[in-house]
């Protein structure tokens, strides 16, 4: 593994296990037998090398694709997400515990949150309003709201998965979508 992903694979625990205001870079860089410098060397600061977990993290999370942009069935690559995200419980801790934090304007995060929100919403808003055109999907509820409820359930169902490893994170956001789908429309 090389020196830039393994610093970065112990940050995301860093990061996940004491959020980032509490998380050094000293702490880090001894865990991967460097100096905080050398560490420096790799990543130009704390808020680089934040802003690189969470980009890894969504990379590890979806695979790659962008929720909602490239899927052919956002609402079901959602639940893959889900799925995926019950056998990497240190993601789901990380997602949890930076969110939370960045919801704070002042944090270095806060941008990169709300445009991923911004634009998961965004794909998955367009994936409902397909589906509803089609007759697939009701259209008793807007279609902006239909995709924050998808992300809600999505979120809500993680943080009670931490709680209780029982939850079914993805049986839950399955019965969800199964209660805004409609029969095909003939």
């Amino acid at each position: 593994m090389a020196k830039r992903e393994e610093i970065l694979s112990r940050a995301l625990e860093v990061f996940a296990d004491k959020g980032y205001r509490k998380a050094s870079l000293r702490e880090i860089a001894e865990s991967v037998g460097l100096s905080q410098a050398g560490l420096l060397h790799h990543f130009s600061s704390k808020e680089e090398l934040f802003s690189e977990v969470l980009r890894k993290r969504d990379e590890v999370d979806t695979g790659g694709a962008e929720l909602g942009d490239q899927w052919a069935d956002a609402a079901d690559g959602l639940v893959r997400v889900i799925r995926h995200n019950a056998e990497v419980p240190g993601l789901v801790q990380l997602y949890a515990t930076l969110s939370a934090e960045a919801s704070d304007p002042e944090h270095p995060g806060h941008d990169y949150f709300v445009e991923r929100y911004a634009r998961i919403v965004g794909g998955l808003e367009q994936h409902v309003r397909a589906e509803q055109a089609a007759g697939r999907m009701t259209d008793a509820v807007d279609a902006r709201q239909l995709a924050r409820l998808g992300i809600a359930v999505a979120d809500g169902m993680q943080v009670q998965w931490m709680l209780d490893p029982s939850a079914d994170m993805a049986d839950a956001l399955t019965a969800f979508w199964s209660l805004v789908r409609t029969a095909p429309a003939p």
